[in-house]
């Protein structure tokens, strides 16, 4: 029984040594050297080395390549499977700025939070008219065309009551707000014309997740004399880039020649 009690605590505590490293790296403001951990952990020079290797094998540290100790991998995959957004916008990147430099428009990328859609990441348009910043702009869903995606394929539920009207052509009504997103399920892409902003068109695709459930929508938006007579065209362009979004987001790699 003794025997079983020391090698308990012997087992507790190299745990404990080893989490404090772990700790110590996690919460540094710069990379630790292996002569740094040793001295702040007391440990001999052998038992930080192997436990260090240790940790390096279990993808919690991992080193620079000045040879420095960092947090491992695994807190990388935690934070892109528990606040998924970063990793969506780093995956989104490079399509929104192949759909910014094809169309010249400003590019956008909301997702959900709550029953708010938030604009996470955006490309501005080539063009001096149509550029300025919406991520720091509370839009309401209902008359954005990225909003009416979520709404359209179920990631909102409709609103209840009487909608806001920011201009005459707002959709106002739960029912008509329906309409709209049925329309937009069957062509493929929701748009948005003067019911935000007078003379502003907006046009947005679903771009769906691991499960196929919507988990984002990408857009572009400018003044309805530029977009007005090319709607098919851009939904359509925006759809393919959105079915390559979709297919890095489930782990395969898109196919080669899709445009």
């Amino acid at each position: 029984m003794a025997q079983a009690r020391t090698e308990s605590s012997t087992g507790t505590q190299a745990v404990d040594r080893a989490a404090a490293l772990v700790s110590t790296v996690v919460q540094a403001d710069e990379p630790l050297t292996f002569a740094e951990l040793q001295e702040s952990s007391g440990l001999a020079k052998s038992t930080t080395s192997r436990m260090l290797a240790a940790l390096e094998r279990g993808g919690l540290l991992e080193r620079d390549q000045d040879g420095s100790y960092v947090a491992g991998s695994l807190f990388w995959l935690y934070a892109a499977r528990h606040d998924p957004w970063q990793e969506l916008v780093r995956l989104a990147r490079p399509a929104m700025e192949r759909i910014g430099e094809e169309t010249s428009e400003t590019v956008h990328l909301s997702v959900t939070r709550g029953e708010k859609v938030v604009q996470v990441a955006q490309v501005d348009s080539r063009y001096l008219l149509g550029t300025r910043d919406w991520t720091e702009i509370d839009v309401p869903a209902h008359s954005s065309a990225l909003g009416k995606v979520f709404y359209a394929w179920g990631a909102l539920p409709l609103p209840e009551g009487d909608l806001e009207a920011l201009t005459d052509t707002t959709i106002t009504t739960p029912e008509a707000l329906r309409r709209d997103g049925v329309r937009t399920r069957k062509r493929g892409w929701a748009v948005t014309d003067g019911e935000l902003e007078v003379g502003l068109t907006g046009l947005a695709v679903p771009v769906h997740g691991v499960h196929g459930d919507v988990v984002a929508a990408l857009g572009v938006s400018g003044p309805t004399p530029r977009l007005e007579d090319r709607l098919e065209t851009l939904g359509k362009h925006l759809s393919s880039h959105a079915a390559q979004l979709s297919q890095l987001l489930r782990g395969r790699t898109p196919k080669e020649g899709v445009a």
